[in-house]
């Protein structure tokens, strides 16, 4: 049995959220309602304590001994913050951390998983603000209940209307249950840029944050994966691995990833390396001087080519290969040509021309591009990226029997 916190906040769905706790309470779980003052405008306080048994929490500043500190008890011992129906205001307010009742406060005490049921006016839904609020509340891993479509409180028709009870129930039971689909898979991941150095000061990069590639380490890491995260050089703080692994240029890569892909049941290769690389490095920084200099450039090692190439020569599938285009033109016909060439499974092709798509910022539009389909995902966090690309690498292992043939547990070698 868990412990849920039924937050309610100030919207007409909030009756909806009496219909959610009975159903959660069905399958055996302990609701305690918070609400807040908005929301009881449209739902009494009673109605919930009858339905759930517990007193109603409306307020920071009940009553009583150490009741001013009450948000950070019930913090601890949740195992749910359900918060339904969410309005703009309460996502607006968990996004920005800001903590002026109850409930926005026990967002931020609180280390429970955190599930939303947004119900507002079409516009409201779909304008900016709300749409960056909730895309940084799922960088951060707060899932969401997608809202339904049909004739709204407001007079209006169209998307907005607060989810179906079941389905919320459905949802937090799933959020309940873990989701360990990579439990015993090996997950090999690269990230960020490298660095090829030119002299003690000078190098040649570009201008990959390793964002993406994090991305997919911490779902991998969250699915119950053993990750390996090799990065170039990244400012990001390193998502919860296995292994991590620095590194700063191509070469470096190349031999870390080698060095490791013979255990790796999976293998994403989103590190975008440089192509080319001095071919000489002086010792000494380079002078300035009246005229111009020559810098003479050299192919860097095509890493992903030579994963394909290894797993060729092993006449296995093992492990799923996949790998990511960063183009300008052409995107997903150049995707599917380096598909063929360098035998992944399948590639995420990305415009970094495109706004809120490819380096430098938390967004990403990206299609994913395989032998004979491609999926377009549109404009969304990084983290729900990751999460597609996962979902892809999954149902390829469950397709082909055999890909992932032994948990890591039984496998043999070192542990790196």
């Amino acid at each position: 049995m868990a412990l849920i916190a039924l937050g309610v906040t100030g919207g007409i769905g909030a009756y909806k959220a009496v219909e959610v706790a009975r159903g959660l309470q069905k399958h055996g779980h302990d609701v305690v309602a918070v609400m807040t003052r908005n929301a009881r405008r449209f739902v009494g306080p009673v109605t919930f304590e009858a339905i759930t048994r517990r007193r109603v929490v409306t307020s920071q500043w009940a009553h009583g001994t150490n009741a001013d500190i009450e948000h950070i008890a019930l913090a601890s011992s949740i195992n749910l913050l359900l918060v339904t129906p969410a309005t703009a205001n309460i996502i607006g307010k968990f996004a920005c951390g800001i903590a002026d009742d109850f409930l926005s406060t026990l967002y931020l005490a609180t280390t429970a998983p955190v599930l939303m049921a947004p119900a507002m006016n079409t516009q409201m839904l779909e304008h900016p603000a709300v749409v960056a609020n909730v895309q940084r509340l799922a960088a951060r891993g707060v899932r969401f209940v997608d809202p339904g479509s049909g004739y709204l409180a407001c007079g209006w028709v169209g998307k907005g209307r607060l989810a179906n009870p079941e389905e919320i129930v459905e949802a937090a039971l799933a959020v309940l249950k873990p989701r360990a689909t990579l439990t015993g898979t090996r997950v090999l991941v690269t990230a960020g840029p490298t660095f090829e150095d030119i002299d003690p000061v000078r190098f040649v990069g570009n201008r990959s944050s390793g964002k993406m590639g994090f991305a997919v380490a911490h779902e991998a890491s969250r699915r119950g994966a053993r990750v390996t995260l090799i990065t170039g050089p990244a400012t990001l703080p390193a998502p919860p691995v296995t292994e991590l692994v620095r590194i700063r240029n191509a070469q470096q890569m190349r031999d870390a990833v080698m060095a490791r892909v013979e255990n790796a049941d999976v293998v994403v290769m989103a590190a975008a390396v440089a192509d080319y690389a001095p071919a000489t490095r002086e010792e000494q920084k380079i002078s300035k001087s009246a005229g111009a200099i020559t810098l003479v450039l050299t192919r860097t090692p095509d890493i992903l080519a030579a994963v394909g190439a290894w797993r060729s020569e092993r006449k296995a599938r093992v492990p799923v290969i996949v790998g990511f285009a960063a183009e300008t033109q052409e995107v997903v016909a150049r995707a599917r040509q380096k598909l063929v060439a360098k035998g992944a499974d399948f590639m995420v092709a990305n415009d970094v021309l495109q706004p809120g798509a490819g380096f430098e910022v938390d967004t990403n539009v990206a299609t994913l591009v395989g032998p004979d389909w491609q999926d377009a995902l549109p404009r969304q966090h990084k983290a729900l990226v990751a999460a597609s690309i996962l979902d892809r690498v999954e149902q390829l292992i469950a397709s082909t029997p055999g890909r992932v043939t032994e948990p890591a547990s039984a496998k043999t070698g070192p542990e790196r």
